[in-house]
């Protein structure tokens, strides 16, 4: 039987944290779940342990200093020990249970991409802005790489762990979303990708990616191509 690691990385989401590790917690074919807490300076922490006490599914881990989700993914790179890893965000704009048609999906050669643009779902996608700077770096992305991505910015991603455990990663943010599809698109073409459902929060409600988050995507975009 297959295993399923999920890496949730977490950056002061104390107002979503345990609601979005609740969500997660009831998905059955998640076998480990790996927190990265990024350096919180809000009560996420203690929110944490408090939600994973004797769970033994779970494996809390915390970086040096705060310095961005790829960085917290990085580290919990050599705990995965299962066929095939996911991330998850301590946000509530993601739903785990769309983990199980991706799941269905996932091969030793094949990285399957969430993506909240294709199929006939009903979505909130907040901000018109990002929703057409999304479209546009997935536009260009799949032009540079010649291969069609719908959602280069997705959260949800399932990867093989023999790939994931050799990807080195170097971006430190967001940019992290862009660096794993383009270092796994220099090796494979198998990428598949599945509809997922998604709700938009706004920066008053903790929204944390930026505009210069998408001049640092394009930039790795390029960076990584070979």
């Amino acid at each position: 039987m297959t295993s399923l690691t999920v890496i949730v990385p977490v950056f002061n989401e104390e107002k979503t944290v345990q609601e979005s590790l609740s969500r997660l917690d009831s998905v059955d074919i998640v076998s480990k779940i790996v927190i990265v807490d990024d350096c919180s300076s809000d009560n996420s922490n203690i929110l944490i342990q408090e939600f994973i006490q004797d769970k033994n599914k779970y494996l809390l881990l915390k970086t040096n200093n705060n310095s961005g989700k790829g960085k917290a993914i990085e580290k919990a790179q050599e705990y995965i020990d299962t066929d095939y890893v996911a991330i998850h965000d301590a946000d509530l704009e993601y739903y785990p249970e769309d983990f199980y048609s991706m799941y269905e999906k996932i091969d030793k050669n094949n990285l399957v991409l969430g993506s909240r643009f294709i199929g006939n779902i009903k979505r909130n996608n907040f901000y018109s802005r990002t929703l057409f700077a999304n479209y546009f770096l997935s536009k260009l992305f799949s032009m540079i790489y010649k291969n069609r991505v719908t959602d280069v910015a997705s959260c949800y991603k399932m990867i093989p762990t023999e790939y994931f455990k050799k990807i080195k990663i170097e971006s430190s943010g967001f940019e992290f979303e862009i660096e794993v599809l383009a270092k796994y698109l220099n090796i494979s073409n198998k990428i598949s990708e599945v509809p997922i459902k998604y709700s938009g929060r706004s920066y008053a409600e903790g929204k944390k990616i930026k505009s210069i988050d998408g001049f640092k995507y394009i930039y790795w975009m390029f960076k990584c191509k070979k």
